[in-house]
């Protein structure tokens, strides 16, 4: 059953400049991800987005978590996927979250990205 959709859309540039500042960098990303960002900085702006829909799955926005809780990494074919921690987990537990589906796709310009928050079949 789909308990929360998110999707959100950015402009690839204004991440990658902020990424230019390690304090941005890190109050946004978890060390796994700025490892991946440094391999590929277009990765920056695509997990930004993703943790952008994953507030709007919750319904709440960045309220009681850090993005750092929200975590977007890739399998070894080069799928996204999420983890979270702390309060974002806890929140995903309250609403009955027991997946994260993740799409991402871009252009030149944007990042774009929809998740799906799925819980038990009723």
């Amino acid at each position: 059953m789909i308990i929360g959709i998110g999707v959100d859309l950015i402009e690839a540039k204004r991440v990658e400049k902020a990424c230019e500042k390690e304090h941005f960098l890190k109050r946004c990303f978890t060390e796994a991800e700025i490892d991946l960002i440094q391999q590929d900085k277009r990765k920056a702006a695509d997990n930004f987005a993703v943790k952008e829909a994953v507030s709007k799955m919750f319904g709440t926005g960045f309220r009681g978590f850090s993005l750092t809780e929200i975590e977007v990494l890739r399998d070894e074919l080069g799928c996204p996927y999420v983890v979270l921690y702390g309060n974002a987990l806890a929140l995903a537990e309250k609403l009955g979250i027991m997946r994260v589906h993740v799409s991402i796709t871009n252009t030149r310009i944007y990042s774009n990205a929809y998740v799906i928050g799925e819980g038990k079949e009723s």
